[in-house]
Formats: structure tokens, sequence, C-alpha cells
């Protein structure tokens, strides 16, 4: 599911899918996604490139085609690959960096910047 806080700048996508659910929030006011992967216990935060990462008035339009025509080709569908490296755990300066939203959903988890 996917939720769009224009507002706010934030979307919220939500997945769920057994060993592979995760909950992913694209803060576009801070510049920074944050996706949770509930199998693995962590979180994976990385910069907003808009070179490849769809405007926020462009994601709500990508969905509502998908949703209609069930089946669409856009350059703009985004797969990122994660690799391993050496985790932090939030501090209070990251989370000033970061934003409250993304906060929320990664507080206490081992962050993969």
């Amino acid at each position: 599911t996917m939720t769009i806080h224009n507002e706010n700048h934030i979307v919220e996508v939500h997945v769920r899918s057994g060993v592979y659910s995760s909950d992913t929030i694209f803060d576009y006011s801070r510049g920074y996604i944050a996706t949770r992967l509930l199998s693995k216990n962590a979180c994976f935060i990385m910069k907003i490139n808009k070179d490849y990462i769809p405007e926020l008035q462009e994601i709500g339009r990508l969905a509502f085609e998908r949703k209609t025509m069930k089946k669409i080709y856009s350059p703009n569908n985004v797969w990122v690959q994660f690799q391993s490296g050496h985790s932090v755990f939030g501090n209070f300066k990251d989370w000033l960096l970061y934003g409250r939203p993304i906060e929320q959903l990664c507080a206490g988890l081992p962050l993969y910047q």
C-alpha cells in the first residue's frame, strides 16, 4: 500500500509479502529514503537522487496509472540493491538530519547508509 502525504512531502510504502515485507518512507522535505526490512530487522537509508527517484507528484501519477492500467512500462521504476557494510545506531545528530518520520521508522535498529 502507498500513502502520499502531500502537505508533509512524505510517501509511505508498506509491502506485505512474508519474509520480503518492508516499510519505506520517502521524505522529500529532508531528501532521504528509509527502508525497514522486517526480516533483517535493519534500516537502510539513502539520499534521494533526483535523476533516479521520481518527484512526489510523479509518484502519485505513476501509482494511479499502475492501479488503473494494471501493467505499465515506465523508465521511472526504481530498483535499489543494498550492500551490507558496517551499521551504526542512529544518534541525535542523525535524527536531526533524517527527520522525525524516518526516526520513528528506524529508531533502535542498525542503520546502513
